[in-house]
């Protein structure tokens, strides 16, 4: 049973630039207890028996040789072998499955010239929206509860995945919709995903795409959005582009009881523009994919995909698959806190952010900063801290430590 949190994290005494501050009575965010399923993954080798050798509690089906336009290639043949085999693979480790229904395929397509990947048409609007509806109904006749959620489409604000309106995305929408509540009521419905790093693309689509769900009534349990900060970002700029998604939520009138989750992240992803790809390894690897995590529970992000599980991309900036660095930190965040209630407070003028996990009988503290570092007091009764390279040392309560981009855990392991 529960025990109540209070806000004593938030009485840890915060101590910037030589000076003793106390933080806000009240948290930002309160809850739990964290599940597995807020840390999601993608796996594009899933269908040929790959298996992640971190504790990913979901994983999200794109990219992995699996969309309708792979699946169903001919009008009146599906190749199921695929889907079969990653969703077989998925359930094997008890793993709930996201699936992208989208993209078209070049059969269906009412403009094969629109979008190229993974086939000719893949973003263009279906030509005939029976076939949208045959789809739907197939997959969710053929796997039923072997699926968890159904994502409408990948990243509909590029014309690379999507060249229809925001009108058209929410169509279809509603009638995957309409489907997946009959066929399988207790599955998630989750909305179109939207990348926010390229601007334009993101604020000609996300505003008109939400009206024109408020208009259907809002058929959807989950929103969703592409946290990728530009190549030269960090998770500061993911956090602007959270609440800058979690503002236009609450200008569009989304309903409180609909979740948001990021269906993709990573960083150092070349663009927008000219901007280079940038290589994040080491500690700040481990940090930023902790601090990810951190912030998913700082701000209400009910999951989190990161992309991908993938030996030596030449994609992403930070490598996520075994022995490197971007797995030990995202194993380290699960560690720390699936399973917890936690309570937290968002870091104001300079000051980390702080996360009591546990109650008050032995509560755990996790400290971070988005960017630059500050001093942080260390908590009563802890005498060790680990940071996101699973890297312990003592220390001691009442002590000064420095919080830079690397999370530090404290607390009493021996109690």
């Amino acid at each position: 049973m529960r025990r109540a949190l209070t806000a004593a994290v938030l009485t840890v005494s915060l101590a910037v630039s030589g000076a003793s501050l106390a933080a806000p009575a009240l948290a930002d965010s309160s809850g739990g207890p964290v599940t597995d399923v807020n840390f999601g993954m993608h796996i594009p080798q899933i269908s040929q028996g790959e298996q992640a050798t971190v504790n990913e509690g979901t994983v999200r089906l794109w990219d992995s040789g699996v969309a309708w336009g792979q699946v169903q290639q001919k009008k009146n043949q599906y190749w199921w072998n695929g889907l079969d085999a990653a969703i077989a693979n998925a359930n094997q480790q008890n793993l709930q499955i996201l699936y992208v229904l989208g993209s078209t395929p070049t059969w269906a397509a009412s403009d094969t010239k629109q979008g190229k990947y993974p086939n000719k048409g893949a973003a263009s609007m279906p030509k005939d929206i029976k076939d949208w509806r045959n789809w739907v109904t197939a997959v969710t006749k053929r796997y039923g509860n072997s699926i968890d959620s159904y994502q409408i489409w990948n990243e509909a604000n590029l014309t690379t995945f999507w060249d229809g309106s925001a009108k058209q995305m929410a169509t279809l929408t509603q009638e995957a919709a309409k489907i997946i509540r009959a066929n399988d009521p207790s599955a998630k419905i989750v909305a179109a995903s939207t990348t926010v790093r390229l601007q334009s693309a993101y604020k000609k689509f996300f505003p008109k795409y939400l009206k024109s769900l408020k208009k259907a009534g809002w058929p959807v349990d989950v929103i969703s959005f592409h946290g990728y900060p530009a190549a030269n970002g960090t998770p500061a700029d993911r956090v602007t582009y959270i609440k800058q998604v979690q503002a236009d939520m609450k200008k569009a009138g989304v309903p409180a009881n609909k979740a948001l989750w990021d269906t993709e992240v990573n960083y150092g992803i070349a663009g927008p523009g000219a901007i280079a790809r940038q290589v994040i390894s080491g500690p700040t690897a481990a940090g930023w994919v902790a601090q990810t995590y951190l912030d998913d529970v700082l701000y209400g992000i009910g999951r989190g995909y990161w992309y991908y599980w993938y030996n030596n991309s030449s994609l992403v900036g930070i490598q996520m698959y075994t022995g490197t660095e971007g797995a030990t930190g995202y194993q380290t965040a699960r560690n720390w806190l699936s399973g917890a209630f936690y309570s937290c407070q968002a870091g104001q003028g300079g000051q980390p952010n702080v996360c009591q996990l546990g109650d008050n009988v032995n509560p755990k503290v996790i400290a971070w900063i988005n960017s630059g570092s500050a001093t942080f007091t260390v908590p009563a009764n802890a005498t060790q801290t680990c940071n996101a390279l699973n890297q312990c040392t003592p220390v001691t309560a009442g002590s000064q430590v420095t919080i830079g981009s690397m999370p530090q855990w404290f607390g009493n392991p021996a109690s």
